[in-house]
């Protein structure tokens, strides 16, 4: 069975504009799609989402880089980073919903982020070629939120280095197929109601292209297994 990772880096859950459509997206993939999937949502705002990468484990890394033997702290705090990783890296498919942060995304999906984007595991490199993203085969669709910001707006209403940064990473990592939708603004906005069902029209049709390829996944693991 395929599985979809549900990465919710909102922590105003009924209040999230971002976590309202991508659960409205996650509805409409299971009403497209002939297959069923299973779903796992991290909530990245939770207290125990995610580990301590300081000192201990930036240690750790180090130690892998040069090949050095890594203390036992650094073994569990390492370890800890890993069943991060595996869990993003089992999924088939990701949902994001991302409100924007002063212009970024929120820290820690940015920790998340830094947790899980490792050599060797999510990347590799190559002295001559460079960087290559290890996640290929995988789809994503990510929902960005603002309040006051909106694509064309001014330039004194705000700047977007969230929606491009995450697309960035993406693709860093080998997750060509994403998919991106914007809804905002959603505070300096006349119409908050229009301007969702807009985005939630688009999430509409995003999931049916979604759901088959999800299907398609589901039938390569039937033949994998």
């Amino acid at each position: 069975m395929p599985t979809i990772l549900h990465i919710n880096a909102s922590p105003r859950y009924a209040n999230s504009d971002s976590l309202r459509l991508a659960r409205h997206f996650i509805d409409s993939v299971q009403a497209a799609g002939p297959e069923s999937f299973e779903l796992e949502t991290l909530d990245l705002f939770s207290d125990s989402a995610l580990p301590v990468f300081g000192r201990t484990a930036a240690a750790a890394k180090m130690a892998v880089f040069s090949g050095q033997d890594q203390t036992p702290e650094q073994i569990t705090a390492w370890e800890s980073a890993r069943a991060v990783f595996d869990q993003f890296a089992a999924a088939d498919a990701y949902v994001f919903n991302i409100p924007m942060w002063n212009a970024g995304v929120p820290y820690v999906l940015k920790q998340w982020i830094d947790i899980i984007t490792q050599p060797g595991w999510s990347f590799g490199f190559d002295p001559e070629k460079g960087y290559r993203g290890l996640m290929e085969g995988k789809q994503a669709l990510a929902i960005h939120t603002s309040g006051v910001y909106a694509p064309g707006a001014p330039a004194a209403f705000g700047s977007d280095f969230s929606s491009t940064f995450f697309a960035d990473w993406l693709n860093f990592v080998g997750i060509e197929d994403a998919t991106h939708v914007h809804c905002a603004p959603t505070v300096l906005n006349g119409d908050v109601d229009g301007t969702r069902m807009v985005a939630e029209a688009e999430l509409t049709d995003a999931a049916i292209e979604f759901a088959g390829k999800l299907s398609a996944a589901g039938t390569l693991q039937l033949v994998n297994d």
